[in-house]
């Protein structure tokens, strides 16, 4: 089987990757969940015009001039409505919130005032309107402010609550098993033996999904055995995963037993090699409504991939407007060399100059067992494929890595 082209293999996945059924849920869980519907307001805010500042609620014509003296007839507060008319020569006590009492039309804040006993001096003559919030100047009743599709941020929890919505509908979070395979993987914080290494893949790629807003299940490390594999395989699809990510196996060895395990199962793959580096050996199929990734087992390939690949699937199934990443320019902050058919993502290193450009600079070592050169970037160059060798300074495509 041909290399497929990354763009080939993304769109494969994103196939028929439809929003998951929707839910209601209160204001405090909604936080990072996906708007399912739009969400209009209930209510004008603020329903009546009301004082922006402590001071007197006054009509302008009265206090258009600093020789005026207005009579207090009375105090208006946040909440409790002013029964009475302001006439002519006449001025309210009022506070920030309080609302504009009829006959009134201008406040004068209280540092432009003077006060004796039941009579005000102004120091600042008054302006119609000056320092009132009129009704609706927030929204109306009806206004629609959240938009279907939004990640719910914590400033849109605040409007929809003003809006008078204790609960939204959002998206169902999609459901992630992650599945490890790998007789040599042993658990953090033992001692490895000879030929063993620490397991350290899921707790990226766990992290990385539940990032984006998804929940996750960890099915733990798999022997290198059929029995074993489908076992997980199995217990993924028994759990409701909406996605099974496996780490390790992808790749053509004897020993690789994922792909044999997930046919074995009923998983229709889609490919299992792509024209990239790294991770050249990924898989992608379905069993049922679960879809199925296959990441390579080295490290960086597999979060690498995870980044490119699950991310904007976790997202498609989240209901997100915005699924892709954003590519970005930046300046190279090294030569690099040609490339050949596969599209390279360099783990880089990304700095802004003064004028906001941007320069990337490769990390030393590409080599996808390393996790160290991984950490310490901030971003991936992108080399597509048979791209010529670029100087110092030559413009790149980049995409950035989670913060």
């Amino acid at each position: 089987m041909a290399l497929m082209p990354v763009a080939d293999a993304l769109a494969a996945i994103l196939d028929g990757a439809d929003p998951l059924g929707e839910e209601m849920v209160a204001l405090d869980a909604a936080f990072h969940r996906t708007l399912a519907r739009d969400v209009a307001a209930r209510r004008t805010q603020p329903p009546q015009a009301m004082s922006a500042m402590d001071g007197y609620a006054v009509r302008a014509a009265d206090a258009a001039d600093l020789s005026a003296r207005l009579s207090v007839i009375g105090e208006v507060a946040a909440g409790r409505p002013f029964g009475r008319t302001i006439g002519k020569g006449e001025a309210a006590r009022i506070f920030t919130g309080g609302v504009i009492p009829d006959g009134a039309d201008a406040v004068i804040i209280q540092e432009d005032t003077r006060r004796n006993g039941d009579t005000i001096a102004i120091t600042e003559a008054a302006t119609k309107g000056r320092h009132i919030r009129p009704a609706g100047v927030d929204f109306r009743e009806g206004d629609v402010l959240l938009a279907r599709g939004i990640r719910l941020a914590d400033r849109d929890l605040s409007l929809a609550a003003a809006m008078n919505h204790p609960q939204l509908a959002v998206y169902r979070r999609p459901k992630v098993a992650v599945l490890a395979t790998g007789d040599e993987l042993v658990m953090p914080g033992t001692t490895p033996g000879p030929a063993q290494i620490v397991y350290s893949n899921g707790y990226a790629l766990r992290a990385l999904a539940r990032a984006e807003g998804a929940d996750t299940i960890d099915l733990g490390v798999a022997a290198d055995t059929v029995a074993a594999t489908t076992d997980g395989i199995r217990r993924a699809r028994d759990s409701g995963a909406d996605i099974l990510i496996t780490s390790g196996g992808a790749s053509v060895g004897d020993h690789d037993l994922v792909k044999q395990s997930l046919e074995a199962e009923g998983v229709t793959l889609a490919f299992w090699r792509i024209a990239m580096r790294p991770g050249k050996p990924m898989m992608h199929g379905r069993l049922g409504a679960m879809r199925v990734i296959g990441l390579p087992g080295n490290p960086v390939s597999s979060y690498v991939c995870a980044y490119l690949f699950l991310v904007p699937l976790i997202r498609a199934l989240s209901g997100r407007k915005a699924v892709h990443h954003t590519r970005e320019t930046a300046l190279l902050g090294r030569d690099a060399a040609a490339n050949d058919q596969r599209e390279d993502y360099l783990r880089a290193r990304i700095e802004k100059r003064r004028d906001g450009q941007l320069i990337a600079t490769p990390v030393d070592r590409q080599d996808s067992s390393l996790l160290g050169f991984l950490a310490a970037a901030q971003g991936l160059v992108i080399r597509p494929p048979f791209a010529p060798a670029a100087a110092k300074g030559s413009e790149v495509d980049i995409l950035r890595l989670p913060e």
